[in-house]
């Protein structure tokens, strides 16, 4: 795993290993706990599907201003395009533009250079638009095993909201209910558009 310096799948692991699968729980748990005892400054993580030797949180520091790499921060228009992916997955650029309101297509350049995205279809309506969805790079930054494991939204309160919203809620929930993709609303004009 130290070699990889990537997460290796258990499968993996067990054919590398030639250990049935209750021997490898057994050598991963032990791993982990002799990480532990020792006060290591890695511990075993198991993240995108894998196990991973990580960096202890709290020797990060230390690490950080020993690699002195350059800080890859997302910018908050970044994080909000990338949260809307991440939560919507698979959605395509003008279904982003039409949450945010605003053009995306040099934030998508950005967080597919991250390899924190990637093109995962290709939507089945006229014109064909790509699909978007998050990587197994983005399970990584986030230290999740599975995109389910993201937190649950929370609950929108229809008394909060505007008609326009309203409208929009109503009309995905009719479409989920039906097994439906809903359509995008109408097109509004995107700032760089208006007048």
């Amino acid at each position: 795993m130290f070699a990889s310096g990537e997460p290796v799948t258990e499968a993996h692991l067990q054919d590398i290993l030639q250990a049935d699968p209750e021997t490898l729980t057994e050598l991963l748990q032990g791993l982990a706990d002799d990480l532990s005892e020792r006060r290591s400054g890695l511990m075993l993580q198991q993240v995108a599907g894998g196990w991973q030797l990580v960096t202890r949180p709290e020797c990060f520091p230390y690490v950080e201003k020993l690699t002195q790499t350059v800080d890859k921060k997302l910018s908050a228009p970044a994080l909000e395009t990338l949260s809307i992916i991440a939560f919507k997955q698979p959605i395509t650029k003008q279904e982003i533009e039409q949450i945010r309101g605003v053009h995306v297509e040099r934030i998508l350049a950005r967080l597919m250079e991250m390899e924190l995205i990637a093109e995962v279809g290709r939507k089945a309506v006229i014109g064909r638009p790509i699909l978007y969805g998050t990587t197994p790079v983005f399970l990584q930054c986030f230290g999740l095993k599975d995109i389910r494991d993201l937190p649950d939204l929370p609950a929108l309160d229809p008394a909060a909201m505007d008609d326009e919203q309203l409208a929009l809620l109503t009309e995905d929930s009719a479409a989920e209910a039906d097994g439906v993709e809903a359509a995008p609303g109408p097109v509004q004009p995107l700032p760089s558009e208006r007048t």
